[in-house]
């Protein structure tokens, strides 16, 4: 009995760490790009887009603090805070869609260059592709709340699907080309906008993925086998990773995207 407590201890203790990696890798990646310039007075952006931030930043920082319970035996508090994570996953989800609405609206104005306006179109399906992905795995982690070894590998794999963003902000300013003088201006009023591919998800989203692969050697190291949740859930996140450049520039989501455009008014 002792030595399955030191077990179960040393699971919860790897789930903390985890979770420390997350917000971690969301705070460094987002530190040339909104950080800094933040601090330095240089970020100009509608609230939107800090509300945007507060909100994915906080279930990062919730993570950790529900892992810290998890794992100090609070089991009855940490259900007990489980209500401000729905809230949470529900905000995300409203304002993840309102900013890609509103970026698409923006693309859509007369006057922007076709290129832009299909580029912005594609890569929308990577912010909304995520949330296909999250909002059906918290649900399960809901489901599952009373089975702890599923609950907690559903809520690392919803986190960790959030971290392709962070971890592309560095590679979107020490490795992307420089800008095209001669592409054609923005007309006045609008900002200037980045339609980078889709393909440029990709690499990012797989970096992140190192945490699944963690917990899945822990898992083979103390279960003899990978759990379930990682072989479904993380193959599921997988395609959804590997196949975001094509889907993109389908017919069929690019007049999807028209129309979430069209809900910002």
């Amino acid at each position: 009995m002792g030595g399955a407590r030191a077990a179960a201890g040393g699971r919860s203790k790897l789930y903390l760490w985890l979770a420390w990696a997350c917000l971690a890798v969301a705070v460094v990646g987002f530190l040339p790009t909104y950080f800094v310039p933040l601090a330095q007075a240089r970020f100009a952006a509608p609230p939107i887009i800090h509300i945007h931030g507060l909100i994915l930043f906080s279930w990062t920082a919730f993570f950790v603090f529900q892992s810290w319970l998890a794992a100090e035996g609070k089991v009855a508090d940490h259900r007990a805070w489980g209500v401000v994570g729905v809230a949470l996953i529900t905000a995300m989800v409203f304002i993840v869609t309102a900013v890609v609405s509103m970026r698409i609206r923006q693309a859509t104005a007369p006057g922007v260059p076709a290129a832009v306006t299909h580029g912005v179109k594609a890569f929308a399906w990577v912010s909304i592709s995520s949330l296909l992905l999250i909002v059906p795995a918290f649900i399960l982690a809901i489901v599952y709340v009373k089975r702890p070894e599923i609950h907690k590998r559903l809520l690392l794999l919803l986190t960790v699907s959030l971290l392709g963003a962070p971890i592309a902000r560095w590679f979107l300013t020490f490795a992307a080309p420089p800008p095209d003088p001669n592409a054609p201006p923005m007309p006045p009023g609008i900002p200037e906008i980045a339609a980078p591919p889709p393909m440029v998800a990709v690499a990012p989203a797989l970096i992140g993925d190192i945490l699944i692969l963690i917990a899945m050697a822990y898992d083979w190291r103390t279960r003899g086998r990978p759990h379930p949740v990682f072989l479904i859930g993380g193959a599921i996140l997988l395609l959804q990773q590997l196949t975001q450049p094509q889907i993109a520039e389908t017919p069929a989501w690019l007049a999807v995207a028209g129309w979430i455009g069209k809900m910002a008014g």
